[in-house]
C-alpha cells in the first residue's frame, strides 16, 4: 500500500512539472518574439504575373523549342505595343482586386475585411474593380451588418464590386452579397435565406424539479425578454417575436435598397435557392464561378489578391493546439 502511495505522489509531481513546463514554453516564446509578433501582415499576390508564368510553362511543354521561341517573341512584341498605348494615353492598367471572405457565425473575419478594403481604397480609382469570393451561411445580425457596411464603403467611392458565390451565401452571407454591383453564383451554390432566427434553451422546469430557485431582476420592462434559467412569460415571448420581425423588416429593406428590381416579398420568407433558381428569382445576375471571372479579366486587368492576416501571437496559437488534445 505504501508503494502505491509513494508512486502516486511521484506521479503527481511529474505531472505538475510537465504542466508547468507546458505553460511556460509559450510565455517564454512570446516574450522572446514580442516585437516580431506584434505586427499584422498584409499579403499581396499578383495573380496576373502568376498566371502568365504558368501559361509560359504550359506553352513550353506543348510546343517545340522553335515554336516556343516564336511565341515568346510575339508575346513580348504585343506587350511592348500595349505599354506604348498606355503611355501615350497616360493611363495605367486597371486592377481587379481579389479578396476572400469565409464567414463564421460571429463574422469575426470582418476584422480582416475592413483592413483589406481600406488598403484597396487607398489606391483604387473608378476604373478598378473588386472581386469578393464570398462563402457564408450567415450568423449574428451585428457581425454581418458590419461586414455589409464595410462593403458599402466601396460603393460610396464608386468602386465596382462583384461578388462571386461559389458555394453558399445565405442569410447574413446574402446581406453582404446584395451590396454588390454584380453577383455571380455557381449553378448549385446556395443563395438567399432572407430571414431571421432566434432560439434559446430554457432550464426552468428542470431547476424547479430540483428545488432550485433562480431570481432575475431587471430595470426596464423589456431588459430581458426570454431567459435561460428563469420562467419565461407570454409578454416576453411576444416581445422576442416582435424584435425578430423588426429585424426581418430591416433585413428586407436593406436587400430591397441594394437590389431595387427584386420582388422582395417573393424571396424573403427565409427560403434558399440554388444558383440557377436564384438567377430566375433575381437574387443574382449571372451563373458562373470566381475562377471563370478571374480568367475572363486577367488579360485586360492586373489581378491582385489581397489578404490581411491578423497575428494571434504564439501563446494563442499554442493554446489552440493544446485544446485539440483536451
Amino acid at each position: 500500500m505504501e508503494f502505491f502511495l509513494s508512486y502516486g505522489l511521484f506521479l503527481s509531481k511529474i505531472i505538475t512539472v510537465f504542466v508547468g513546463i507546458v505553460l511556460l514554453i509559450p510565455i517564454i516564446l512570446s516574450i522572446g518574439n514580442k516585437k516580431k509578433n506584434r505586427k499584422d501582415n498584409y499579403k499581396f499576390v499578383n495573380l496576373t504575373k502568376k498566371y502568365l508564368s504558368i501559361k509560359k510553362d504550359m506553352m513550353r511543354t506543348k510546343m517545340s523549342s522553335e515554336e516556343y521561341k516564336s511565341w515568346i517573341k510575339y508575346e513580348r512584341k504585343k506587350e511592348k505595343i500595349n505599354r506604348k498605348i498606355s503611355k501615350k494615353e497616360k493611363r495605367r492598367k486597371s486592377c481587379l482586386f481579389l479578396i476572400h471572405f469565409k464567414g463564421s457565425l460571429d463574422a469575426e473575419e470582418v476584422n480582416s475585411l475592413r483592413e483589406e478594403i481600406t488598403a484597396i481604397l487607398s489606391v483604387a480609382d473608378k476604373n478598378d474593380e473588386v472581386l469578393l469570393i464570398l462563402e457564408s451561411s450567415g450568423g449574428t445580425v451585428n457581425g454581418y451588418g458590419l461586414a455589409a457596411a464595410q462593403l458599402m464603403r466601396l460603393k460610396e467611392k464608386k468602386i465596382k464590386l462583384t461578388v462571386s458565390i461559389d458555394r453558399v451565401a445565405a442569410s447574413g452571407g446574402y446581406m453582404m452579397a446584395c451590396t454588390a454591383n454584380h453577383i455571380i453564383a455557381a449553378p448549385l451554390s446556395i443563395v438567399g435565406s432572407i430571414g431571421v432566427v432566434g432560439q434559446i434553451p430554457n432550464f426552468h422546469r428542470f431547476l424547479k424539479k430540483q428545488d432550485i430557485d433562480v431570481e432575475l431582476h431587471t430595470a426596464g420592462e423589456y431588459k430581458r425578454t426570454l431567459t435561460l434559467l428563469g420562467e419565461n412569460t407570454e409578454s416576453g415571448r411576444k416581445k422576442f417575436i416582435q424584435d425578430l420581425n423588426n429585424t426581418h423588416l430591416l433585413f428586407k429593406a436593406f436587400v430591397q435598397k441594394n437590389r431595387p428590381n427584386l420582388n422582395i416579398d417573393l424571396v424573403s420568407n427565409g427560403e434558399y435557392w440554388y444558383g440557377i433558381q436564384a438567377k430566375e428569382n433575381g437574387l443574382i445576375d449571372e451563373i458562373g464561378t470566381s475562377d471563370g471571372y478571374i480568367l475572363k479579366n486577367i488579360k485586360e486587368k492586373e489581378v491582385i489578391k489581397i489578404k490581411y492576416i491578423i497575428n494571434q501571437g504564439i501563446f494563442k496559437k499554442f493554446m489552440k493546439i493544446i485544446s485539440v488534445f483536451l
